[in-house]
């Protein structure tokens, strides 16, 4: 600093190299983590994985999707009603002041029905999207859902140990839920950190049946707890976990201490299910409290027994919750506190990568320097 008198280089001199060397700056945060390796940063092998939403440079009122253009194509038809009124109550009275008001009125009709015009052309080329969506300012940025209002933005993904809360590998999306994600982050995170034999934590947005057989394919044993979509308990009646798969007898015990039997099989979303029911159900003495039809069924996914194993694996791990919590959810809000109430300042998927990539390398940098000292890390980088 004093040797350069303080100077310092201008925002347009950072974004331009930003730009410039967006691969080079993506390929040193990931050098980076093989730095971390030099430094046995990673003697455990659990990584817990997450997404979190940014903001992108791209208004909500300038991304539409399927719901917004009929909302806003209704609200135009509205106001267009209103103003016809108005200028056939108009058109019945003649005075000066009434016709500077008709002038008023036919110039608002005529920028609704221009409006009308310009929203037809953008829904001809969301039509034509992929999914069904269109962003004016960033094209790569997508409408996504929050806890709080929806967002224009990216879904970021991370994998953290949870050791010192490293972020080992890293990637930017623009799908706005996780249930896609995971096994690709965890191959990103195998990549990084040459190990085979990762324990993968995600929470429950990561379920997705065909995504968890993919991880079982690719080497893993996830630990993803399940979603729950059925309306049994919320009615007063047994959840599908109070029946038990006898897998010797290809049969589930229900809570009366009946057998239901495989009776059928069923295809749903390219997915095979059997079918499993009991002629008991008819006189079950606890029969309201199962179900409202005339008998409980039980569909079973083909690779059901996935699911199980990973359900027996986390009832024997009850702390990996708590871990998942304590370890990746800390990255994403130290980057947060540092961005501030803001949102990327590039556009476009790769450039915003960039961006991320950067907020990374400068988070993983500082808990490294935390960890084992500058002086260390600069002997290490030396050789």
């Amino acid at each position: 600093m004093w040797l350069t008198g303080r100077l310092t280089p201008d925002f347009k001199t950072i974004a331009v190299f930003r730009i410039d060397n967006g691969k080079a700056i993506r390929n040193t945060c990931q050098k980076f983590i093989l730095l971390c390796r030099e430094l046995q940063l990673f003697s455990q092998s659990t990584i817990t994985i997450d997404g979190s939403k940014f903001k992108a440079v791209n208004h909500r009122d300038k991304n539409f999707t399927r719901a917004k253009m009929k909302r806003r194509l209704e609200q135009i038809d509205k106001s267009l009603d209103k103003y016809m009124a108005k200028l056939e109550e108009t058109d019945q009275v003649e005075s000066a002041d009434i016709n500077l008001q008709t002038v008023k009125i036919k110039d608002k009709i005529a920028a609704l029905n221009e409006e009308m015009q310009r929203l037809k052309k953008i829904e001809v080329e969301m039509l034509a999207a992929p999914d069904k969506q269109v962003s004016l300012t960033d094209p790569d940025s997508r409408s996504m859902k929050t806890r709080g209002q929806g967002i224009v933005g990216y879904n970021v993904q991370t994998a953290v140990d949870s050791e010192h809360h490293l972020i080992v590998a890293h990637e930017v999306t623009n799908e706005g839920t996780d249930r896609r994600q995971l096994t690709n982050i965890s191959i990103h995170s195998r990549e990084a950190l040459g190990l085979d034999n990762l324990m993968i934590i995600a929470d429950r947005g990561y379920f997705r049946s065909e995504e968890i057989l993919a991880s079982y394919h690719a080497g893993f044993k996830p630990l993803v707890p399940k979603t729950y979509t059925s309306n049994n308990v919320a009615q007063g009646c047994f959840a599908r976990s109070d029946f038990i798969f006898i897998a010797s007898d290809n049969e589930y015990l229900c809570p009366a201490g009946e057998r239901l039997r495989q009776t059928g099989s069923s295809t749903h979303d390219n997915k095979i299910y059997q079918s499993y029911t009991s002629p008991k159900c008819k006189n079950c003495h606890i029969k309201t409290q199962c179900t409202t039809g005339k008998e409980r069924r039980i569909r079973r996914w083909e690779h059901e027994e996935v699911l199980d194993d990973m359900q027996a694996r986390l009832e024997q791990a009850p702390e990996s919750m708590k871990i998942r919590r304590q370890t990746v959810e800390h990255p994403f809000a130290t980057i947060k506190a540092w961005m501030g109430a803001t949102h990327f300042l590039t556009r476009t998927l790769g450039r915003v990568s960039t961006e991320m990539s950067l907020h990374i390398l400068a988070y993983n940098m500082k808990r490294v320097i935390n960890i084992v000292g500058i002086n260390r890390l600069l002997s290490t980088i030396a050789t």
